[in-house]
């Protein structure tokens, strides 16, 4: 049977930033909320005046391909997951991103689609290139996020008026991109070992991304308080024990190395570790975190932080990470990686 693998990860961070302190300086607001202290966040990276979601996707996509042992012309199927698809000052909807990033990077034989699915995009697309190196339509391929979501924080620093208002959440979020290539040789110490994830719809207006109402900006309206708690965080804890129990297996028994949460905030994921470690009966291993640094970089976060503990050796070759996605709509789900010998 065919198995997936990651074959080559990359991802591109632009170079300016601006701190968590900076950024409440903006607000109109006498004694905000501790943001630092309550999400994690101390830095976030933004885009330059000549970056947007193309040019970062684009980037993070040749980063990969420059990590890979394959040509773009070796792509058969080219997959962006980008929520914020702007280029040149535009919101793309036609020709996909897909389609402006295969031919950028020369991979003309490659089929090519969007898939958006809020911040669990880039796993969304993982999960069906997966499925179709698994079946033999494809043999390798790309999926491709970049993200220039910081425009939100701009409209939150415009428009917020008092400490609990529904753009708070717009006040964490980083600019950013990642890739990876996945292929069919996939072995017992080098493969995708599953990838799952459910949506629950009634969550869904928790957290909604739109133009604003008040102003020209893009805005995101999030009720943290309905979105953060126990009964969300269970999505993810009661679908995976479903499916190990059904595999014959435990949490314990599957040997994960490492976690890797959505980058949404530094607490919550210790909350989350909390819940998981009551409903599995298992220890939980060290989340893998980069939200400090980076803040929340939207559909790429994972990825981005794969690439960041692969860069700092904190990740071993043959070694297990666990992903657990968090994003509106509601999507959890879990993908659990057996990661071979990658360069980056």
């Amino acid at each position: 049977m065919l198995r997936s693998r990651i074959e080559a990860v990359g991802s591109y961070l632009p170079a300016a930033e601006i701190s968590t302190a900076e950024l409440l300086a903006r607000l109109a607001i006498e004694s905000p909320l501790d943001l630092e202290r309550i999400s994690g966040v101390r830095h976030r990276r933004v885009c330059a005046e000549d970056e947007d979601s193309f040019t970062v996707a684009l980037a993070a996509a040749r980063t990969a391909l420059d990590n890979s042992s394959y040509d773009a012309a070796d792509l058969d199927v080219v997959i962006s997951c980008s929520i914020t698809r702007i280029r040149d000052g535009e919101f793309c909807v036609e020709p996909s991103f897909a389609l402006m990033l295969r031919n950028e990077l020369g991979a003309g034989d490659a089929v090519h689609f969007d898939v958006s699915n809020a911040c669990a995009g880039m796993m969304s697309g993982v999960l069906v290139l997966d499925r179709m190196i698994r079946a033999g339509i494809v043999k390798r391929g790309l999926v491709v996020s970049g993200e220039y979501i910081t425009p939100i924080s701009d409209t939150a620093v415009r428009e917020m008026s008092q400490k609990y208002d529904p753009q708070f959440a717009s006040l964490t979020v980083g600019d950013g991109a990642a890739a990876v290539i996945l292929d069919g040789e996939g072995t017992e110490t080098d493969c995708i070992d599953y990838i799952e994830l459910n949506t629950s719809a009634s969550f869904a207006q928790l957290c909604l991304g739109m133009p604003s109402d008040r102003t020209s900006g893009i805005a995101l309206y999030t009720d943290n308080r309905a979105m953060h708690n126990e009964s969300r965080y269970l999505l993810w804890t009661t679908r995976q024990r479903d499916f190990l129990t059904e595999r014959g297996s435990s949490f314990a028994a599957e040997g994960y190395h490492h976690v890797i949460h959505h980058q949404f905030s530094a607490p919550a994921v210790d909350f989350v570790a909390k819940i998981a470690e009551r409903e599995f009966d298992a220890p939980i291993p060290p989340a893998l975190m980069v939200l400090d640094r980076f803040g929340n970089t939207a559909s790429t976060s994972h990825f981005v932080v794969l690439h960041d503990a692969l860069k700092q050796q904190r990740i071993a070759s043959g070694e297990k990470v666990l992903m657990v996605p968090a994003a509106s709509g509601v999507v959890a789900g879990f993908l659990s990686v057996t990661l071979g010998d990658l360069r980056v």
